[in-house]
This record gives structure tokens, sequence and C-alpha cells, in this order.
């Protein structure tokens, strides 16, 4: 007989179909009906009720891991490609038209097929696939270290602890779209964007948001954000100097928005802002430094060996001030842990029998 756990696991696996089949369905439409309606707010009027649909889908579940993958990957990202396909732009672009199923893998998913002329990460695929099963590993000791940190057998520091949840939530995105790239390229023979590019190398904020933390959002927030507010703003009294300034402030502040829906998807409470706050703050500074780098040239640079530390440490420390605090206050980081122990236990037990279940693993 199920335990209670495993029944709780079953229906949620249950509801994430029905959500995904959902998903693809309303990409079917937006595939065959809205793709033939010319391009602009016609076709954005026609994408409206779907863009809706995408965004209280994570309302359906209630595990923390497929809410936050269904939040980031539809109401996100799949709703800011589908506004780009309203106006014949970005990966899912009509013009020229791809097939269904490769519209539905670009959509659903954070990928993007390289621009090999521009893009010098192509060079960086077989390192990166190397490194997934250290990664991996890494993924199961770190998360092995938290779970023993929030069943208090184990006591860190808090710099530890922020440092073991930064450190999870890279190597998640990394092995999670890592492991879509491998899958696509071996089916469709089709090399795709990397998920990021050493973000711990970083040697400055503008480096490390624009250049290698989840360079799939990024691409998508400066097409969808920056570019368009660059140019509103260049035809103001801003001109074209600052107007790049100004779109770095709307891109922050919209990621910041973004991340407040995804928090709110997961923990149900009402906003607190505090994530806003987070990205606004990096908006900010990165503003300083493209300023400060118009104003004194090479003069400003600093050596990566004291500039790439300091980047890091600025992101982890406002990230324990500002970033987590929400998700940890709702105790998401526990019920995460619990829900992936009872995912362990539901299959120990599915395929060894009931004697392996162990309720104190």
């Amino acid at each position: 007989m199920l335990s209670p756990n495993c029944i709780e696991l079953e229906v949620e696996i249950k509801t994430l179909i029905k959500v995904w089949l959902k998903v693809l369905t309303s990409l079917c439409y937006c595939y065959f009906i809205s793709s033939n309606i010319p391009k602009g707010i016609l076709r954005l009027l026609s994408l409206s009720p779907i863009l809706y649909l995408f965004t209280i889908l994570p309302f359906q579940l209630s595990f923390v891991l497929p809410i936050g993958i269904t939040s980031f990957f539809i109401t996100w990202l799949t709703n800011f490609k589908l506004i780009l396909f309203a106006f014949d732009l970005g990966p899912i672009s009509s013009n020229p038209k791809i097939s269904l199923p490769l519209f539905l893998i670009l959509a659903c998913l954070p990928i993007r097929i390289t621009q090999k002329q521009k893009h010098p990460l192509n060079q960086n695929q077989s390192k990166f696939n190397l490194l997934l099963p250290i990664k991996t590993l890494l993924f199961g000791l770190f998360l092995i270290g938290l779970n023993g940190h929030i069943k208090k057998k184990v006591f860190y520091p808090t710099i530890t602890i922020v440092s073991l949840y930064c450190s999870l939530i890279y190597l998640l995105l990394d092995l999670v779209v890592g492991f879509f790239n491998i899958l696509i390229n071996s089916l469709f023979g089709i090399r795709l964007e990397l998920p990021s590019n050493e973000p711990y190398l970083s040697t400055s904020l503008g480096d490390f948001w624009g250049k290698r933390w989840n360079l799939m959002v990024t691409y998508i927030l400066r097409h969808t954000i920056y570019i368009p507010m660059r140019i509103l703003m260049s035809k103001t009294i801003l001109g074209p100097q600052w107007a790049p300034l100004f779109g770095i402030i709307a891109t922050f502040l919209v990621s910041g928005l973004m991340h407040e829906l995804l928090f709110y998807h997961v923990t149900r409470v009402t906003p607190t802002w505090e994530v806003t706050c987070f990205f606004v703050l990096h908006g900010v500074c990165v503003v300083v430094e493209v300023g400060l780098r118009k104003w004194l040239g090479q003069k400003c640079r600093v050596h990566w060996a004291i500039s790439g530390p300091i980047t890091v440490a600025f992101v982890v420390a406002t990230a324990a001030w500002l970033f987590f605090p929400p998700l940890l206050r709702d105790g998401a980081d526990q019920r995460s842990i619990e829900e992936l122990n009872n995912v362990v236990h539901c299959v120990m037990k599915k395929f060894r029998g009931s004697n392996f279940f162990d309720p104190h693993f």
C-alpha cells in the first residue's frame, strides 16, 4: 500500500503532466493560428490568452521544484519568447518558419540555437560536457550537506549556507539546461547556446550578468527590454549616449519583478520586494561601472585577481541580504529537500519493496 507521501507524489506527477499538455496544446495554437496573423499588435492580442494561461499554470502545482521549473521555463521564458514571436523576433520567429517539433522545444525549454559567427562559446561545448559529471557529483554532495543542515544534524556558518545555495542554483541551472542541450543535440543535430559561461570567473558585475550568468535569460531580457528601451530613450532628452544606462536599469527592474512572480508561485506569500531591490541594486552598480569606464577609460581597469573575488563576494553577500530571505522565511528550501527525500523513498519502495523504505533517510 502506498504511503501518503507517495500518493501525494503520484498526484503531483499527474498534475504536472496535465500542465505540460496544456502548454504543448497552447503552443500548437501559437504555431498554427497566431503565426498566420500579421506580426505586431494583432498577433500579440491573439497570444494574450496564452500569456495569461502560462502565468497562472504554476498555481496548479504544489511541489517546489516542479513549480519553480514551470514558472521559470513557461511563465517567464516562454512568455517572453512569445512576445518576441508576436513581432517575428527571437528564437521561435515565424520568419523563416521552423518545424513544429523544433518550435515546441525552443519555446518550452531555456535553450537557443548557437549563432556560430557571433559566439565563441561553441569552443567550450566539449569542456562543458566533460564537466557535467563533475557538476552532478558536486550537486549531490552539496545537497547532502544542505540536507544535513536542515535536519539539524550538521551546523554550518551563515556564509557557508549562502555559498551552498548559490552553488546549488548555479549547478541546477547548468545541469537541467545542459541535459536538454545534449538531448536536443542528439535528436536534431543542432548546437545550442551554453547555459552559462563560468560565472565564478567574472571580473565585474557587467561581466557576470551580461556574459556569464544564465545566458538564455540574458538574451531574452536584452531583446525584450534592453534594446527596445535603449532605442526608445535615445529619442528623448537622454540621447543615444545615456539611453543604454536607462535600458540597463529597466532590464534589471523587469528581472526583479519576474523573480518576485517566480517566488510568489513557489511560496504563495505576498511579495516583500526584497528580490526586486536586489536586482535594482545590481542594475545601479552596473550603471556605475559603465559610467566609470566611460569617464576613466583604461585607468579604471583593476587586475582580475582583485576584481574577480570582489565581484563574486558582492553577488553572494547581496544575495544573502536580499535574494534568499523570502524563500528561507517561507521554508521553501526545507520543503524542496523533503520533497526530494520523498521522491527517493517512493522510488525505492516502488522498485525494491516496502522493506527497503526507511522513513529516517
